[in-house]
């Protein structure tokens, strides 16, 4: 029996079908979730989420939200996500330095703007670490 996995962040539905597994990085850490997991809703932490179907895994980037299992569905509500292959390395490396620059040279920063920053440099690293792994 298959889960369906739908991974949606406040701008789009990222992704949807049917699959076999997904780890998801937690604050707790990794979970795995298998076909007739027990009922669950977690914190998602920044990091790499791995979907098995078949004999392929693929791998997005995500960031802050939660993870919800009922029954074979597994849901993601996440701030960010993207899949490994639309990750736009150049971009990502621009967005980052850009963000790092601001931080830096910024003495008075709202505490939200700050925050925002902080995540933005974070969700980046991610995205980075996960298309340079798969080199």
């Amino acid at each position: 029996m298959p889960l369906t996995l739908e991974i949606v962040t406040p701008d789009a539905r990222v992704y949807s079908d049917t699959i076999d597994t997904v780890v998801i990085p937690t604050v707790e850490g990794e979970i795995g979730i298998l076909p007739g997991h027990i009922p669950l809703l977690t914190q998602v932490e920044h990091g790499e989420l791995r979907v098995t179907k078949g004999a392929t895994t693929s791998f997005l980037a995500v960031s802050g939200g939660f993870a919800e299992v009922g029954g074979d569905v597994v849901r993601v509500l996440a701030e960010n996500a993207i899949t490994e292959e639309k990750i736009d390395e150049n971009a990502v490396e621009a967005a980052l330095k850009r963000a790092q620059a601001e931080m830096d040279s910024a003495k008075n920063l709202d505490p939200q703007q700050y925050e925002h920053l902080q995540e933005l440099v974070r969700y980046s690293g991610v995205q980075l670490a996960l298309k340079r792994r798969r080199r």
